[in-house]
């Protein structure tokens, strides 16, 4: 089964419905900008007000939602639960629901103009989170799962039941037992997605499962309008984009600054690892094994791990968080000095680092422990002058 859902995921096999379904109400439509039904209801909003590329790059009216796109940015590069749920407006009024879907395609502009792929996949999954908190509560869930999903129903006691094969190519990027299809109840060829308390129902697990795809619909969409900017439109978005980029760069330098700490501490293959990752080179399988565990062991949390990796030419914020998830539940061990030479993820030669010179150096977690007892006597021998000097004063 395992080689079958990597095969399926591999060739990207998603088994959408043949026909979408009708969706009329504007505040779910605002609510969800990005649904392929809210396109022709948005043209018809920008025909009725007027607003064209220019009102909504640099026009009056559109003031509000270039403010509300921009705090949209911000909360997918600064918050860990995805954008901000609450509008700036009232979704119920015209006013409001213009406001929350131009925002959106402001958003989706700007992305899309920084050319930064990485950028827009961290974008896409912010807006779907946001998506996934508002489906929790949303009566719209109903028509939003029939819009992504080939096969979904709902029982009269509010359970859910998904067809096999969207399970499938959607469950393999969550982490969790609960996913996994041993731990499901499969009947002829339909998952069905019981409640296992308020954080797990079966509306729950429905958004959640929702989120993989909506999250992949965004982010094609906006790979799809990066491909057709000209240069003009790059141009007159460089600002908006200098101040997300800025951003992104300025959070990078945070969470280097939080664990850097125990940076000094850090043995010369997983500087490397961190190193090389962050200048966008592809780490090979081993040395990103190696990096998670390391990470792990100490001490340093799933998401500071997840991090090290944005920069990764082929970053996936879904599936390296399972990975380090898996790495972290299953409480893997990094491999030893002389498996990292044999992988290429050793960083030094003879007379680079004295440390490693070591007979008995053959394990970082001992470069560390070293490292970490040589600071201890240091700072030992310091107080002990300080006393003495004090005494003999």
């Amino acid at each position: 089964m395992r080689g079958f859902k990597c095969l399926l995921y591999e060739l990207d096999f998603v088994p959408k419905p043949m026909s979408i379904p009708d969706l009329s109400d504007e505040v779910t439509l605002a609510r969800y900008p990005f649904l392929p039904q809210a396109k022709s209801w948005i043209a018809s909003m920008a025909a009725k007000h007027h607003i064209d590329i220019d009102e909504l790059l640099e026009g009056g009216m559109m003031d509000r939602a270039r403010i509300r796109a921009r705090s949209r940015l911000v909360d997918s590069v600064d918050s860990k639960d995805g954008v901000e749920v609450a509008s700036i407006g009232d979704i119920h009024t015209e006013e409001g629901r213009i406001l929350e879907a131009f925002s959106f395609y402001y958003a989706r502009l700007v992305v899309g103009a920084s050319e930064d792929e990485r950028l827009i996949s961290r974008w896409a999954q912010a807006e779907a989170e946001r998506a996934q908190r508002i489906l929790e509560k949303d009566s719209a869930i109903h028509v939003i799962a029939n819009t992504y999903l080939s096969e979904i129903e709902c029982d009269e006691n509010g359970i859910w039941k998904m067809g096999l094969s969207d399970f499938i190519e959607l469950c393999t990027g969550i982490t969790g037992s609960r996913w996994r299809l041993p731990n499901c109840e499969i009947n002829d060829g339909w998952v069905t997605l019981h409640d296992e308390g308020e954080k797990y129902s079966s509306r729950a697990k429905v958004a959640r499962l929702l989120r993989e795809r909506m999250k992949e619909d965004i982010k094609l969409d906006a790979l799809e309008k990066m491909e057709k900017m000209d240069e003009s439109l790059l141009i007159r978005l460089a600002e908006p984009v200098g101040m997300i980029r800025g951003l992104v760069a300025s959070k990078t330098a945070e969470t280097i600054a939080l664990i850097g700490a125990g940076e000094e501490d850090w043995p010369p293959c997983m500087r490397k690892a961190v190193a090389e990752l962050s200048q966008g080179v592809n780490v090979n399988h081993f040395g990103r094994v190696f990096l998670g565990s390391m990470s792990r062991c100490i001490g340093l949390p799933p998401e500071t791990t997840v991090d090290f990796f944005r920069n990764a030419p082929d970053f996936s914020e879904s599936t390296t968080t399972y990975q380090v998830n898996h790495l972290y539940e299953r409480e893997y061990t990094p491999s030893g000095c002389s498996k990292l030479k044999i992988n290429h993820n050793c960083a030094v030669q003879t007379g680079d680092d004295r440390l490693c010179d070591q007979p008995w150096m053959d394990h970082p977690l001992k470069y560390i422990r070293a490292k970490q007892r040589r600071r201890k006597r240091v700072e030992a021998l310091g107080t002990s002058g300080e006393q003495n000097n004090q005494t003999d004063g």
